[in-house]
């Protein structure tokens, strides 16, 4: 959540999304780990000629006010990029996915910061959804000192 996190971030993963074609209109996922992601992507795109919108998916519906479970710019048929800051299961990513479809988006597929490498890229592509993830564990570790 630090200022060059978010530059950085925000530009990798909107020229992630570009470059898969994924021709999105809006960016978000599962509260509270997609949220600073997917805001960062949003305020990149700014001064594009395609800005995207960012959302929040809530862990559960808002018990007062409009009861929604997803908040923000969303709109029913938007294609939108569920996001994820770290892939370990999948259940996450795969939460927000049915949140979206429910609300009527349609998911291009799951854009994640962090591929742990234990099997939830692998449960998110049966379900049909395509992956990118910015990065994997084992490059990280690979660049860790010894």
């Amino acid at each position: 959540m630090s200022p060059e996190g978010l530059a950085i971030i925000g530009a990798l993963g909107l020229n992630a999304l570009r470059d898969a074609r994924w021709d999105v209109d809006a960016v978000g996922g599962l509260t509270l780990g997609a949220d600073p992601i997917a805001y960062a992507i949003a305020y990149a795109s700014a001064a594009t000629q395609r800005p995207v919108r960012a959302f929040t998916v809530r862990k559960e519906t808002k018990a007062h006010g409009m009861g929604r479970l997803i908040e923000g710019p969303f709109q029913a048929g938007d294609r939108v990029a569920v996001i994820e800051d770290v892939i370990t299961t999948g259940a996450s990513a795969i939460r927000a996915v049915r949140a979206v479809k429910d609300a009527g988006g349609k998911v291009a597929g799951v854009l994640a910061l962090v591929d742990r490498e234990v099997g939830g890229r692998e449960a998110l592509e049966t379900e049909g959804l395509k992956v990118i993830a910015l990065t994997r564990a084992s490059d990280i570790v690979a660049q860790m000192p010894s």
